[in-house]
């Protein structure tokens, strides 16, 4: 089948909710350009992975692929890629979950003071394989052309991998009437910033108070609230926990009941 030269040939409603690659600010980013930024950062140097550690890290995950590449998008990538692709397809992952589980002490959406919390992709321990509909992930696969992928994938791992957190793994991506495999990163338990046993109020608490550099974390859900919104992505949890933390930050700042 010959491949479409429209990237939103199977989804011209989403054309207009994606950003332009290149006007991304992820297109460019890097971690000193953003300590030059940031001073602050600098004591989190020792966190931070070196170029040649996640080079490293890039070409093992890439070891055993060929041709065009997919990578499946769960976040912000969906919307703000950076990736130039050539093609843009829904797509969701079974056994795998949205969850809010990224603690952010380092200053980005919170501090050692105040945490914050960002969403990541986790694996269910529980699931039972194909036709197990308990677990699953809406969102987007971005296809990169062959002669593209060393030079996206690049700009994906700076972005992605800045310091532990994700593992890079290949899984199935369900479309419409087939499956691809496609790249993304799952959250790795063994890194003391995943929280996979948080309870919901500790959630909503992180998320009402956290915030850092980048902005606070009830923005950052906000956002995903709102481009969910936008491009149709349906995550009932994503919402009702934004609702809860709107209740608690109304109810921090109540004056006291004489």
């Amino acid at each position: 089948m010959t491949p479409p030269s429209d990237p939103f040939a199977h989804h011209p409603e989403l054309r207009g909710r994606i950003d332009d690659p290149y006007r991304s600010f992820f297109r460019d980013f890097s971690v000193e350009g953003l300590m030059a930024r940031f001073p602050q950062l600098e004591e989190h140097r020792g966190w931070v992975y070196s170029d040649a550690v996640r080079e490293a890290m890039r070409a093992e995950a890439l070891r055993q692929h060929s041709g065009d590449l997919w990578v499946f998008a769960y976040g912000s990538l969906m919307w703000d890629p950076a990736l130039d692709f050539a093609e843009v397809r829904r797509a969701r992952l079974q056994g795998y979950a949205r969850r809010m589980i990224l603690v952010d002490a380092r200053g980005g959406r919170g501090t050692a003071e105040a945490p914050g919390l960002m969403a990541a992709l986790d694996e269910d321990p529980a699931f039972g394989g194909p036709g197990d509909p308990a677990t699953s992930c809406e969102g987007l696969v971005f296809r990169i052309p062959a002669e593209a992928v060393d030079r996206e994938t690049e700009i994906l791992w700076r972005r992605e991998i800045v310091g532990p957190a994700y593992i890079p793994r290949f899984v199935d991506a369900h479309l419409d009437q087939s499956s691809v495999k496609a790249l993304t990163f799952v959250a790795d338990h063994a890194v003391p910033d995943i929280q996979p046993e948080l309870s919901r109020a500790d959630q909503v608490r992180l998320i009402a108070t956290g915030a850092g550099f980048l902005g606070s974390s009830r923005d950052y859900l906000a956002n995903i609230v709102r481009h969910f919104e936008a491009m149709g992505i349906h995550d009932p949890d994503c919402a009702s926990l934004f609702e809860e933390v709107e209740a608690l930050r109304a109810s921090l700042t109540q004056p006291p009941q004489p």
